[in-house]
């Protein structure tokens, strides 16, 4: 029985040599050669050349940032969804190769019976028994066509896809994380700025109102006046509820509460980001996981095909088992009583009607698989939009953020003269609240342009593949040369 087997598992292997998966090619990227040119882009950023590889570690300089991107990737709940499905689908491709080879099995069984006197030949009642014990392959399908291989090539993809996925979540969630921890210390200044404001336009009414009770000051300066508080109240309120939602938003997504040894914070206008250096990597359609994993599917889809075209050739299935049969146990394995048994069973199924399934299941495969070229190049042009924006706005946003802190330091000597004009009594009341409202307004979008600044930066560092050069990143991308040595069985 040992050399049927033996010689069972050749001939699968020789036959199964078939395959009819179709070529596979890479679509072209249905995007522009060159990236945008224009007044709102840097022109070296078209150079291939000059990029540098640099991870979240590198990129993000606030070592509370740090510390927290560190705690989302360990507790975030998305991304564990993501690693268990790399799990899960690893295991299904295990599943599936295991159907390549055939599963021999052993089974031993053994029964007594009592029989009556009057169901027995001689009259008398008695026990039987009877044992056996068979070693052999049931149901084994010669892969003759390549049905099985496609199936499990299809499995192999989808496992690679899956874990493509969780890499661009683990990007997504970096900069989500840096996202909501910006927009967090901008309304915390924001709150600060609406503070101190509010403070100010309180000694103002304080003072126009003993003015006006004196006389000088008329009700309609005193309304104005009172009028500026109450819309600074307005606005403490608003960024008072800003920053608990930004506290909420950020909490969901490190997966837990913030630490408690969290290191202070680098100011707004500091240097919380390394400078993003001129030039796009050459290779960035290969970084961004998102697009790999849109290929891997593709390409399982492309796997689909070969499973339905081999459906509509025969299938020979095999049954083949060995044994030894015996009454008593002690025999079972020895040369006394016991007898040996063997059994061949082939079964060939060739389809002749099946009124246009297997044509349909193919036509289907076909529609799946363009369906996954649509999505592939879709995640390119997704690519493509996402990096042209964060070009251009790293090239404008540095002049847009100049011209705003010449607007706020232009105001603030407008509000200074304005406050000593007033006070000298050249100018009325109405002069110096335009002033302050004028100062207040340029100093909350000179923060809301410095957090513009920073997401985009942020934006485009993911858009680019961010953190392709972590340790994580570098053993993520040697599963392709670890997958023969997974275990079957």
């Amino acid at each position: 029985m040992s050399k049927s087997l033996i010689s069972l598992v050749v001939a699968a292997f020789v036959l199964g040599g078939c395959s009819l998966i179709p070529d596979y090619q890479q679509p072209a990227a249905p995007v522009p050669a060159q990236w945008p040119q224009g007044p709102a882009y840097n022109p070296q950023d078209s150079q291939n050349d000059e990029a540098v590889e640099q991870g979240w570690r590198q990129f993000f300089k606030d070592p509370a940032l740090q510390q927290l991107i560190q705690s989302a990737l360990v507790n975030n709940r998305d991304l564990r969804v993501a690693a268990l499905n790399i799990d899960a689908f690893r295991a299904q491709y295990q599943i599936q190769r295991a159907d390549l080879l055939p599963a021999v099995s052993a089974n031993f069984s053994g029964t007594r019976q009592q029989i009556p006197g009057g169901g027995s030949q001689s009259g008398k009642e008695m026990i039987t028994s009877q044992y056996s014990a068979t070693l052999g392959v049931s149901a084994y399908e010669l892969d003759l066509f390549g049905r099985v291989r496609s199936l499990s090539d299809q499995a192999l993809e989808t496992y690679f896809s899956s874990e493509e996925a969780r890499r661009s979540t683990q990007i997504s969630l970096v900069a989500n994380v840096a996202n909501a921890y910006l927009t967090l210390e901008a309304d915390k200044e924001l709150l600060k700025l609406t503070q101190d404001t509010l403070q100010t336009y309180e000694a103002s009414l304080k003072l126009i109102s003993r003015s006006s009770e004196v006389g000088v000051a008329s009700a309609l300066n005193l309304e104005q006046s009172r009028t500026a508080v109450e819309g600074a109240r307005v606005k403490l309120s608003q960024y008072q509820r800003l920053v608990a939602q930004d506290l909420n938003n950020l909490t969901l997504l490190l997966g837990t509460g913030l630490p408690s040894n969290l290191p202070p914070s680098l100011p707004l206008d500091g240097e919380l980001l390394a400078a993003m250096p001129a030039g796009l990597p050459s290779d960035l359609l290969q970084r961004r996981p998102d697009i790999l994993s849109a290929e891997h599917q593709l390409k399982a889809d492309n796997a689909n095909i070969g499973a339905a075209r081999a459906a509509f050739f025969p299938s020979i299935t095999l049954t083949a088992t060995a044994g030894s049969g015996s009454s008593a146990l002690s025999g079972l394995f020895g040369a006394g009583s016991g007898s040996g048994s063997w059994l061949f069973q082939p079964h060939i199924n060739l389809p002749i009607f099946n009124a246009g399934s297997l044509r349909a299941s193919l036509d289907y495969s076909k529609i799946q698989k363009n369906i996954g070229i649509a999505k592939y190049e879709k995640s390119i042009q997704i690519a493509f939009q996402e990096v042209s924006n964060g070009l251009a706005s790293r090239q404008t946003f540095r002049g847009q953020l100049q011209d705003q802190r010449d607007l706020v330091a232009a105001n603030q000597e407008y509000y200074r003269l304005a406050e000593r004009r007033y006070q000298i009594g050249i100018d009325s009341n109405l002069t110096f609240l335009d002033a302050q409202r004028s100062l207040f307004a340029s100093q909350q979008s000179l923060i809301g342009d410095r957090l513009s600044q920073l997401t985009s930066e942020v934006n485009l560092y993911k858009a680019l593949g961010g953190g392709w050069n972590e340790q994580t990143v570098k053993a993520d991308r040697s599963i392709a040369a670890e997958m023969p040595k997974l275990k079957m069985f």
